[in-house]
This record gives structure tokens, sequence and C-alpha cells, in this order.
């Protein structure tokens, strides 16, 4: 067998279990405080509704059939009082969390396949995010996990419930006020198409990245029909310097790959654009694209302006390629000082990377949003 398709191999393992790449937002480990942001108007967010992948991920992937779970040691080492595992893939918390805390609606935003949630739980959002999943219904597929389809058929289940909580007024008036957050497409490209051949026979990644548009479109204009009037949509981070993808695509030096890099910048300037479009074709709708890709770049480059001292590994293990459950309770070594990684494992941020990233792009957009 040769070395590209040992690779491919190895990567297909490893896409099954979270692939997803980071970006995104911030978080804050339990005990600390959480801001909450000042809100325009004297406007107020009934709850915080979340779909995407395993940046946004808050346990959905325990309660499926995937081996794409954290439900495990080390994941959850600094959540609440330390060492507890809920399928967050991270050390803490992760930017769905956050995001409720910072709009003054609660601590924690539960996955929504959690079988202990209250009809109370549900009145002020859940996530229905899975890590593994994309834009692309193929990357869901590969790794077992719910697609964004799939998400949507849980959120029309999540408005029948609660409407038989509260009503029909009452439900209308949480699904408009409500704040969506929509964060995927990393592992479209960092894997179904990077790393695998299955899409790279049909398209060029030109043409895959229109493909993802159609699919982050058609998922948008759902979302509007089913009573959604303020979305965030995330843009992809900088792909190329995960350390998984410096690992796999940036040689013996593990540079940051052009490629994932160039492919992102491609998607974003797309995704913008057309967020803009559906702000005209749907005026009474705010959408907001959150730009992660500069920042987090800053962030990489200029690692000392944020208290950061290590970039290019992830606090797991080696840092060059455990993620999942290639990092677990056997893995030799954990990094003692988690807040200076700005990754936890090979794809995803630590707490402190999200904090930070928060400062930077959530905090900023959210008049947008009003």
């Amino acid at each position: 067998m040769d070395h590209r398709n040992m690779k491919f191999l190895f990567v297909k393992l490893v896409s099954q279990l979270s692939l997803v790449i980071l970006w995104s937002f911030a978080t804050v480990i339990t005990s600390q405080h959480v801001s909450v942001v000042s809100l325009p108007n004297n406007e107020s967010v009934p709850a915080v509704i979340v779909f995407g992948d395993s940046i946004v991920d808050t346990g959905n992937n325990n309660y499926i059939n995937t081996i794409a779970k954290v439900n495990f040691l080390p994941y959850g080492k600094d959540f609440g009082g330390g060492n507890q595992p809920t399928g967050r893939f991270s050390n803490g918390l992760t930017p769905s969390d956050i995001i409720a805390a910072k709009l003054g609606v609660k601590k924690l935003l539960p996955p929504y396949l959690d079988p202990k949630l209250q009809p109370q739980d549900l009145l002020t959002g859940v996530s229905f995010a899975s890590g593994g999943s994309g834009y692309d219904p193929l990357t869901s597929k590969i790794a077992s996990v719910l697609s964004l389809s799939d998400q949507l058929d849980k959120f029309r289940e999540y408005k029948n419930k609660i409407k038989e909580t509260v009503g029909g007024n009452r439900t209308t008036t949480i699904i408009s006020k409500s704040i969506y957050i929509l964060c995927t497409g990393s592992n479209d490209i960092a894997n179904t198409y990077s790393l695998s051949p299955f899409r790279r026979l049909q398209y060029d990644i030109q043409s895959y990245i229109d493909f993802m548009i159609k699919q982050a479109t058609n998922f948008l204009k759902e979302l509007y029909g089913l009573g959604a009037r303020r979305i965030g949509v995330i843009g992809l981070p900088v792909l190329g310097c995960v350390p998984f993808q410096r690992t796999i695509q940036g040689g013996i030096h593990r540079e940051c790959s052009d490629f994932e890099n160039h492919a992102a910048t491609l998607f974003n300037n797309k995704l913008s654009s057309q967020i803009d479009a559906l702000k005209k074709q749907f005026p009474e709708t705010k959408f907001v694209y959150l730009e992660i890709y500069n920042p987090l770049l800053n962030m990489i480059q200029n690692a000392t302006k944020y208290g950061f001292e290590v970039t290019d590994k992830g606090c797991c293990g080696t840092g060059d390629f455990e993620v999942g459950f290639l990092c677990n309770r056997l893995t030799p070594h954990i990094c003692s000082n988690t807040s200076s990684y700005i990754f936890w494992d090979s794809f995803h941020p630590t707490e402190e990377g999200y904090k930070v990233l928060c400062s930077q792009v959530l905090d900023k957009n959210i008049k947008d949003f009003f």
C-alpha cells in the first residue's frame, strides 16, 4: 500500500470521530464569571438555538450510534469542577454555552438529544449540532452523525414540544426572537474534499465550494421558513493552520497548508456575498456573517499578545494528530497549562482559545442581530 493510500485510510478513520475543525467563538470555565453583553434598545433573547458540527455540539453525539464521541477523559478536563466529560469536544465549555451565557439566557446550552431534558429546559434553547457533520450530506454520512437536514427535523420536533408546553402564541415569539447560530463546513473541505477521493472525482475546489454554498443557502431558507429571524452564520477558520492539517498536509516542518486556507477564503467570500443577498431577499430577518478566519490567524501569528505560548500543537498527547478516541485516558501526556494552548486537541480549541475569539467575533457583532 503506498503512502497516499495509507494516509487516506488513517484520515478516514479519524474523520469518523469529530471531523470538525475549528474556528470559533469563546469560552470560559463554568466557575468564571461570564459578562453579559449589553443588547440594544432593551432587547431580550428568549433562547439560543445552535446547529452545526463539533465546535458547537454540547453532547448530542453521546446519544447516536457513532464513534465521533468524546464522553470520556481527558475531554472535560476543566469543565465545571474538573474532569467532567460531557461530550463537548474541548477541555471545557463550547461556544454554544458561551453565547447563551453572553446573551444572559443560561450558563450551559444542553444537547437536544439529552433524555434528561425537561420541557422547561427547551424554552431557553438547545444545541442540535453533531460533531463530524458539514454542509455536504456526504460528510455526515461518512461520520455516521446528524446531517443539517436531520438537525432541522429535530428542530421541527422541538417546535412542537414547546408549543405543547406554552401554546402557539408564545412559541411564535420564542422562535422569532431567539438567536440562531450555524457553525459548520470545516469538515467538508478538510476531510471530505481534501483528504478523501469521493468529491474530488466530481468537483474541482471552486465547484465544490459552490455546492457547499448552495447547501448552506437551502438550510438558511428552510430555517427562515420555520420562523427564525435572527441568524448568525460562522465562516470557516484558517483551516490549514489547525494542528491536524499541519501534520497531514504541511510537510516535514508542519507549515500551514495553503490549499485548505485558500479554500476557506474562497468559501468565506462566497458565503458573505450570499448572506448579503439573503438580507435583501428577506429584509425583515437579521442575517449576520461572523468572520473568524482573520481573528484566529492573528491569534496564531501573534500568540504572546493574547497570552498563548503554543499555536501549532494541541494540548492532548503529541498535539499533532490526537482527536476523539485518539485522545483518551491512556494518552501519555496531557498538558497541565491548557490556557497557554490555542488548541485542546488537533482540531478543537481550548476554552481560552474560544474566549479570545469570542471577544473579537461575538461581542462586536451582537448589535447586528437586532
